[in-house]
């Protein structure tokens, strides 16, 4: 009751604050305090987040804060890592981060030490996916391996493909990555239609061997293979990502090509398991061994780094802040870099699924804004597309703009182009543009006065809009690995201001159980009138007509 009434008084106290806050422009905030940018700025290592460009103060992330704290943080961040069961709706441990740790101790779930089950797994991958790379893992008719084919959904696609792709200059450019995920037949039919079945390896991820989209393309793969080879031996060139052995190795797979991952890993922070195999395929080990590395370090830093200097811890409350207060429930995510094109899609399931909650902890509803609407594309094409209503739209969205110092491919002029639009947006988004600076700029282009004042109105930026930016010495495994934990803490983070689990997945389930029964109509040509509304009839008698 205590810390209830002290959370209370924090978000009057707060609720003040944005009263006040609404009536500063931070143009003004920088130009009353030189020191703002250091002041509102975090560099871990090789990450700088500047969060300067926001509309808050010092009074704002104090009571912010303060909130955290009364939260029970700290305390909530150490249990997810000593391996309590916070996931209380599924009654398991959240340890995704023992996936990456470097630590030695034990760490017990369900009376065992997992701490050697993941070092197995690890060397486990570390051999096949060697082997694959080197040519020692042949397909069917011995040729060595050139393409594959990632068969998953939700984090079983979303990860290793963004991932792939985000580290494509680090990859063995003589093996194609595929990812198919989509039930719809185009999906696997596109991927396949100019491989050659030999040379072909399917990697199946699923985690009990039975989700509908991932059994149904898998049996579909199967069905190609064994038509275009002529064999009906696929053990050379199917592999799986499961936790059963019965129906991976009934499907054809042999028991030594199943890689395990566990119930305490989510679908959507399983990047760093098994589900990572496709990644160290096309990257080699080494490098996923120094993506898991670069995570760590970020786990080090979200775990031991105080409240105000934390990164995730930061970045997660000034989005409560802006949820919460000013009710902006929209953000973007920008990455300007082309190899980052797949983040921001990679980010909506993260935060949505994991935040996407209305019951807290205690089963009652919340009052609050929970999980913000994640979108975003790579800049600079972002710029000529959406940007529009970032900048004169009616709805303010804050964002997070990424860059890196040093480029991967390309001439420098082309960088700095590219660095030089992720500082001007943000830049612009915050100063506007006023009338008198519209009318002054249409004047100087020789636009007569008339005219001028017609056109003014359309020019002008409003600005103060809010921005972090975090700028990265380069794209590496390494500092992959950094970035996407800092986004899975801040979730985290969040998630404990809001009181929900962050990490069951409930509402994907009636959508699901809906259609399996909507399938089995449509298969019998026998729809049910007695249990559907008018609008779903209707659906369904025309898509069967």
């Amino acid at each position: 009751m205590e810390k209830q009434l002290q959370r209370e008084g924090l978000n009057h106290l707060l609720q003040l604050n944005k009263d006040y806050m609404s009536k500063v422009r931070m143009q003004s905030m920088f130009n009353d305090d030189p020191n703002r940018a250091e002041k509102f700025s975090i560099r871990y290592t090789d990450i700088l987040l500047d969060y300067s460009k926001n509309r808050l103060n010092d009074e704002t992330m104090d009571l912010l804060l303060k909130l955290a704290k009364s939260c029970d943080l700290e305390r909530k961040r150490d249990a997810m890592f000593s391996g309590e069961k916070i996931n209380f709706t599924e009654n398991r441990a959240v340890l995704h981060t023992a996936l990456r740790s470097k630590e030695k101790a034990s760490l017990i779930v369900d009376g065992k030490d997992i701490r050697p089950q993941i070092q197995e797994e690890l060397k486990h991958m570390e051999t096949f996916s060697d082997a694959v790379r080197s040519g020692k893992h042949t397909g069917v008719n011995n040729g060595k391996i050139t393409d594959v084919v990632n068969i998953g959904i939700g984090g079983s696609y979303l990860g290793p493909d963004m991932v792939c792709d985000a580290l494509r200059a680090y990859s063995d450019r003589d093996i194609k990555m595929h990812f198919v995920s989509n039930v719809d037949g185009a999906d696997l039919a596109e991927a396949l239609i100019k491989l050659n079945a030999d040379t072909t390896l399917f990697i199946v991820a699923s985690k009990t061997f039975t989700t509908k989209e991932t059994i149904m393309n898998a049996n579909s793969a199967k069905e190609w293979f064994v038509k275009s080879t002529g064999q009906d031996d696929i053990s050379k060139n199917f592999i799986a990502l499961s936790t059963n052995t019965t129906a991976v190795t009934e499907f054809g797979i042999a028991e030594e090509n199943i890689f395990k991952f566990w119930d305490w890993v989510g679908g959507r922070y399983s990047i760093w398991s098994s589900i990572g195999l496709p990644v160290a395929i096309s990257v080699g080990m080494d490098n996923f061994y120094n993506f898991l590395d670069g995570a760590y370090n970020m786990d080090f830093h979200f775990r031991h780094a105080e409240l105000k200097s934390n990164m995730p811890v930061i970045m997660a409350l000034i989005g409560y802040w802006y949820n919460n207060f000013w009710q902006l429930q929209t953000h973007a995510v920008l990455p300007y870099a082309q190899y980052l094109g797949k983040f921001p899609s990679y980010l909506q399931q993260l935060d949505m699924e994991s935040n996407g909650k209305r019951i807290m902890h205690d089963g009652h509803r919340t009052s609050l804004s929970t999980g913000p609407i994640i979108f975003g594309t790579a800049g600079t094409n972002g710029q000529h597309s959406f940007y529009q209503l970032l900048h004169q739209g009616t709805k303010i969205v804050p964002a997070d703009f990424i860059a890196f110092k040093q480029n991967l491919r390309g001439n420098i002029n082309h960088h700095r182009a590219l660095i030089s639009n992720f500082i001007a947006q943000t830049e612009a988004l915050m100063i506007g543009k006023t009338r008198n600076e519209a009318l002054k700029e249409l004047k100087g282009k020789g636009i007569n006065d008339s005219e001028a004042e017609t056109l003014a109105n359309h020019k002008i930026f409003e600005g103060n809009r809010p921005t972090n930016s975090i700028l990265i010495d380069k794209l590496t495994p390494y500092s992959l690995g950094e970035m996407i934990a800092l986004y899975e803490h801040k979730v985290f983070v969040q998630g404990v201001l809001w009181n929900i689990n962050s990490f069951d997945q409930m509402g994907v389930e009636l959508g699901k159980v809906l259609a399996v029964q909507i399938e089995n109509e449509l298969i019998n040509n026998d729809i049910d009138k007695n249990i559907h509304d008018d609008s779903t009839i209707r659906l369904m008698t025309e898509a069967s007509a």
